[in-house]
């Protein structure tokens, strides 16, 4: 898989619905995950909402989005990054190094509990970039 650049949206516990609107419009293959199916189970509410949703389109549209998770605040007009994606770990390493520095790290790029390399950082011009580096299928 080569890396790919798309916006990603945090909503206010809606991110179902609005996905599935999305994908009315823009047609193409909606996927979601759950927090609770990534063993969130004992957070409540928090469980059925969206940790992680990807709609792509057979006109080559792709649109991430997920529930603002607990703890961090969600902020109308500021809701969408950009996310970069892929399984070649030294261009991505590369392309994170170079976006945080001199940024704010906000989730250090590091393993994560659905087996994926994932951080998250603001730039220096107040941007919010997400990088995810898919371990590879052998």
């Amino acid at each position: 898989m080569s890396s790919r650049l798309n916006p990603y949206i945090s909503f206010n516990g809606d991110a179902r619905q609005a996905m599935e609107f999305y994908k009315e419009i823009f047609g193409g293959t909606l996927t979601m995950n759950t927090f609770g199916a990534f063993g969130e189970k004992e957070a409540g509410d928090v469980a059925d909402k969206i940790m992680h949703s990807m709609l792509e389109t057979d006109s080559g549209f792709t649109l991430m989005g997920a529930d603002t998770p607990p703890g961090m605040e969600h902020k109308p007009g500021n809701n969408i990054s950009v996310s970069l994606s892929g399984d070649d770990a030294g261009e991505l390493r590369g392309y994170w190094d170079k976006l945080s520095a001199g940024g704010t790290v906000s989730v250090p790029l590091d393993k994560q509990m659905w087996g994926d390399v994932f951080g998250m950082c603001t730039d220096r011009f107040g941007i919010t970039w997400l990088v995810n580096i898919s371990e590879q299928q052998t």
